[in-house]
C-alpha cells in the first residue's frame, strides 16, 4: 500500500509538472490587438467613430431629448463633413494647386459630400437632407465595425454580427435609396430658396453637386436612378393627355 502511495503521488507530481502554465488572458490579448490595430489604421478608425456620431446626432434629431433638432441638424452635417474630410485625404493625401489634381478632386464621393454638408449648413433642418448622409453613415460604419468584432474575436456579440449581416444584405437597396433622396433633395431646395429658408445660391450649387453625383465612377446608383425615373416619367406621359404628357417628356429631358 505505502508503494501504491509513493507510485501516486510520483504520477501526481509529475502530473503537475507537465501541466501548461495557464494562459495570458484573452482580455488582454484582445485590448492589446485593439489597441495595435488603431495605431495602424488611425484614419480609418477616426472615419469609423465620425460615422457613429453621425448616426447618433441623426437619432438625437429624431428625437431631441438632450438638444434643440438644429443644433444635432448642424452636428451631423459637421460629423459628415469630418468623415469626408478624413477620405478625401487618404485618397488624395498630397495636395497640389493644378488643373490634373482639381480634376481628380471633384470626381471624388467624399468631396462631394464635404460640399453637401456646406450647402446646407445654414438651412432649415429637415430630415430628407440627412438621409443619404446617415445612409452611407450606417452602410459604412457597420462594415468597419465588422472588422472590430473579428478582433475581439469570431463569435462574439453575435447580436451585433446579426444586425450588421442585415445591413449588409441590403446595402444595394440602402445605396438606391441614398441616390433617391439625392435628388428629391432638389426641388426641396427651390421651394427653400422661395421661402427664405435657405440662400439663393443653394439651388445652383446643389445643381453641381448632382451633376457630379451622376457622374461619379466609384457609385453608379444615383445615374442609375435617374434613369429609372426617367423610364417611369415617360410611362406616365404616355397615358396622360397631350399637354401635360409634352411637359412630362420635356421636364424628363432636363
Amino acid at each position: 500500500m505505502s508503494d501504491d502511495a509513493s507510485n501516486n503521488q510520483q504520477n501526481n507530481s509529475s502530473t503537475s509538472s507537465s501541466t501548461p502554465p495557464p494562459q495570458q488572458d484573452s482580455n488582454g490579448n484582445v485590448l492589446e490587438k485593439m489597441q495595435q490595430h488603431i495605431r495602424t489604421n488611425k484614419v480609418d478608425v477616426a472615419m469609423w467613430a465620425t460615422r457613429i456620431l453621425t448616426v447618433l446626432f441623426t437619432f438625437s434629431y429624431l428625437v431631441p431629448l438632450i438638444s434643440n433638432q438644429q443644433s444635432s441638424f448642424n452636428k451631423v452635417l459637421l460629423s459628415n463633413a469630418a468623415t469626408s474630410a478624413l477620405r478625401l485625404h487618404q485618397r488624395l493625401p498630397s495636395f497640389a494647386f493644378t488643373r490634373e489634381f482639381l480634376a481628380r478632386l471633384f470626381m471624388e464621393d467624399s468631396c462631394h459630400y464635404l460640399m453637401f454638408s456646406l450647402i446646407f449648413f445654414n438651412a432649415q433642418p429637415t430630415l430628407l437632407i440627412l438621409i443619404p448622409i446617415v445612409l452611407f453613415a450606417v452602410l459604412h460604419a457597420s462594415s468597419y465595425s465588422l472588422k472590430l468584432l473579428d478582433i475581439i474575436g469570431q463569435n462574439s456579440w453575435w447580436g451585433a454580427r446579426f444586425l450588421i449581416s442585415l445591413v449588409e444584405f441590403q446595402a444595394s437597396n440602402i445605396l438606391k435609396a441614398a441616390a433617391f433622396a439625392e435628388i428629391f433633395i432638389m426641388p426641396l431646395a427651390i421651394v427653400f430658396t422661395f421661402r427664405g429658408k435657405t440662400g439663393l445660391m443653394t439651388p445652383i450649387v446643389y445643381y453641381h453637386f448632382l451633376v457630379m453625383r451622376y457622374s461619379s465612377r466609384r457609385n453608379p446608383y444615383t445615374r442609375n436612378a435617374f434613369a429609372e425615373l426617367r423610364v417611369k416619367a415617360e410611362a406616365l406621359a404616355a397615358s396622360s393627355p397631350a399637354v401635360v404628357g409634352k411637359i412630362i417628356h420635356s421636364a424628363s429631358l432636363l
